[in-house]
């Protein structure tokens, strides 16, 4: 049988649990002298208690490559959403604490 993956390939799996993803619409970050810690929590207005539905710890050197790729995809997106409509994050995206909304 022939090997077609390369010496420092990873084959990475995705359950179909994992893959329905969890949504948050909010980050909280710590750090250690070590460790960057990311809590992912969901807001629901109008609820005075929020849950943390996912914790994810990074080293310094790993909590910096996921701030390169963000930037690069976020760069990206930014490219491809200007073709569409001319906006920026600070149009489309509302502040911490969200927009009061009126009844």
């Amino acid at each position: 049988m022939e090997n077609n993956q390369k010496p420092n390939e990873i084959q990475v799996e995705l359950t179909d649990e994992i893959a329905q993803g969890t949504y948050a619409n909010l980050a909280v970050i710590a750090h250690s002298s070590s460790e960057f810690i990311l809590d992912f929590i969901r807001v629901v207005p109008g609820v005075p208690k929020a849950k943390v539905k996912s914790r994810i710890i990074l080293t310094a050197d790993n909590a910096k490559r996921l701030l390169f790729a963000l930037q690069d995809n976020i760069q990206k997106f930014e490219e491809q959403a200007a073709n569409i409509k001319n906006t920026s994050f600070e149009d489309i995206i509302p502040p911490i604490g969200g927009i009061q909304g009126e009844a």
